[in-house]
């Protein structure tokens, strides 16, 4: 049996012309080409496509999809390989939920008190955050760079990711800090809490003057991130956005 291109873009939610780019780059290529044009997939073709979209899932870019797939030698091996890594991802997910739940039982156990002094544990604010990803839209204005990030983070261990995400915590706290005694952007310590910030992220990949702000603005602009910062402090998100933004402008330009 075989399925027309409009057939497989319903049932897998792929859009066609991302299927004929699929196709172009000789990622998935259509069991037939009718005489009219019009390309067909049969049940090999849409295994393959479940296995192209776990790779995606999992962070991993065309590229090193492609290389996967060519070295593939036992399909159902490669799928059990595929379910554990997305076990592993739903546990972290799981670990979300749970950070995010004692987040809001802390903050709704006393409404009257300063945000700073409800967390009574920063440094669990950010268990289960992957620190290492981005949003979306940075992955399609910078693609490489966000496969080298999603290739940085498989190569950390549990531990290495819990001092990750200590260090971002503690990080958020100095930040909030300055925000409080409202201490300019410019100000060389803030400068400095930016440096090592920015230095972070370029254990994975270094970005541009661009990138870095338009970074800063995801921590505005994604619901996840600017309610992790303002959890921490309001008008955090924005702070460490404008000081992201100020150090682009003197050290990346």
């Amino acid at each position: 049996m075989a399925w027309s291109i409009a057939d497989v873009a319903r049932m897998s939610g792929v859009t066609s012309r991302t299927l004929r780019h699929y196709d172009d780059i000789g990622l998935l290529v259509p069991a037939y080409t009718g005489s009219n044009g019009h390309r067909h997939y049969g049940e090999a073709e849409l295994l393959r496509l479940q296995q192209i979209l776990l790779m995606r899932e999992l962070g991993l870019g065309l590229r090193d999809i492609a290389d996967v797939l060519e070295h593939q030698v036992d399909q159902a091996a490669a799928l059990r390989a595929h379910m554990r890594r997305l076990a592993a991802e739903r546990d972290r997910l799981d670990a979300l939920v749970r950070t995010i739940g004692r987040t809001i039982a802390e903050l709704e156990d006393d409404k009257d008190t300063d945000t700073m002094e409800k967390i009574s544990s920063p440094e669990n604010l950010f268990v289960g955050f992957d620190t290492a990803r981005h949003e979306e839209a940075a992955d399609e204005r910078w693609s490489r760079q966000a496969e080298q990030s999603g290739q940085f983070a498989a190569t950390l261990s549990e531990a290495d990711m819990e001092a990750m995400q200590r260090e971002a915590t503690a990080a958020m706290v100095r930040m909030a800090e300055f925000l409080r005694v409202g201490t300019p952007v410019t100000d060389p310590a803030v400068q400095a809490e930016v440096e090592s910030h920015y230095q972070g992220i370029c254990r994975m990949w270094t970005p541009s003057a661009a990138a870095f702000k338009a970074l800063g603005q995801t921590y505005v602009d994604d619901p996840t991130w600017r309610a992790a910062y303002d959890r921490v402090a309001a008008g955090l998100a924005e702070y460490q956005r404008d000081a992201m933004a100020a150090y682009a402008d003197a050290r990346l330009s």
